[in-house]
């Protein structure tokens, strides 16, 4: 990037492009899918999103953070929770999400469906 990377904005929102995986970029080096963010009129960055399927893997991994262990190693009731906490951020919309997820914590496919069938009929009944 020309501009420095001290600017007040881009310290603002680099650590939520950190968290969402993207990348901060010089706005001319910007692609049709980029987002240029501008400052006082001027186009100051170019933010790079990942795709999807990275997005997961790095929602997986800041929850095994999180977690202190692999997901894995979680009892059910904290895999239940991890799979309410992916639905809730769209994992399971990308393709093979509830694989990637069964290998995260170590579980059937058929487990995080019922997992998934389990927090829907709670829905359900609250409403």
């Amino acid at each position: 990037m020309t501009e420095p990377r001290d600017h007040p904005f881009v310290t603002a929102v680099k650590p939520l492009v950190d968290a969402m995986g993207g990348e901060l970029m010089d706005p001319a080096l910007a692609q049709p899918d980029d987002v240029v963010l501008s400052w006082e009129g001027e186009d100051l960055l170019a933010v790079r999103l990942p795709q999807l399927s990275d997005s997961l893997e790095r929602i997986l991994a800041a929850l095994e953070r999180r977690h202190g262990v692999p997901l894995s190693q979680l009892d059910r009731k904290a895999k239940q929770d991890v799979v309410r906490i992916l639905e809730a951020r769209g994992a399971f919309s990308v393709r093979h999400g509830v694989e990637t997820v069964a290998g995260a914590l170590g579980v059937s496919r058929f487990t995080v469906y019922n997992y998934l069938n389990r927090e829907n009929a709670n829905k359900g009944n609250q409403g």
